[in-house]
């Protein structure tokens, strides 16, 4: 999962988009509702990049949990953030049995089933384990070429680069030996007086 980019701002419902940054702001996006505006300095922002859950070990990241519930639902949703808090809790259990039950409250709990909810609606849920099968590929595909075609792209890259240094070797050596047949004369003779 890759959440960079998705912000929350306190007292704002609803997850952003970061689209650009400015001199003292940044322009976000709404995911729900696409409308576009500055967030300040002064708004309390939240990367759910940087968001952790408490658990009696290590804190376990947003994007882990998220991941394992994707995997759990197949790519669905699950409950509302408005479901009865012992099955918003029972369901947490189900996907992670170590939370902190003292430190996770209540609205964190439901902010957690509702920002999933609100980011699977938006599309911006997207395993990465698609991402990283997909590279190898590319670069087992990339290795496997015949060494006679990349011989072949080869020379046509020398005769590319032989062609541009042609040219301007050919243009500039006159100047040069020209400016050397000037300049010789000129220093010798300003010596000798």
């Amino acid at each position: 999962m890759n959440l960079t980019g998705i912000i929350a701002i306190s007292g704002k419902p609803g997850l952003f988009k970061v689209v650009a940054q400015g001199k003292n702001n940044i322009i976000v996006e709404s995911l729900e509702e696409k409308k576009r505006f500055p967030a300040y300095s002064s708004d309390r922002i939240s990367a759910l990049d940087d968001i952790s859950i408490y658990t009696y070990e290590d804190d376990k990241p947003l994007k882990e949990i998220y991941k394992t519930i994707f995997e759990k639902e197949n790519g669905g949703g699950i409950l509302s953030h408005k479901e009865d808090l012992s099955k918003l809790t029972g369901y947490l259990l189900e996907v992670l049995p170590n939370y902190d039950q003292e430190r996770v409250y209540p609205s964190d709990i439901k902010k957690l089933f509702q920002w999933y909810n609100l980011l699977l609606k938006a599309g911006e849920l997207k395993l990465e384990v698609a991402e990283e099968v997909a590279a190898p590929v590319e670069e087992t595909e990339a290795t496997d070429k015949p060494k006679k075609e990349k011989a072949a792209a080869a020379p046509k890259k020398a005769a590319t680069a032989k062609k541009a240094t042609d040219k301007p070797a050919t243009k500039s050596a006159p100047k040069v030996t020209a400016a050397k047949k000037v300049a010789a004369p000129k220093t010798g003779s300003s010596r000798g007086k």
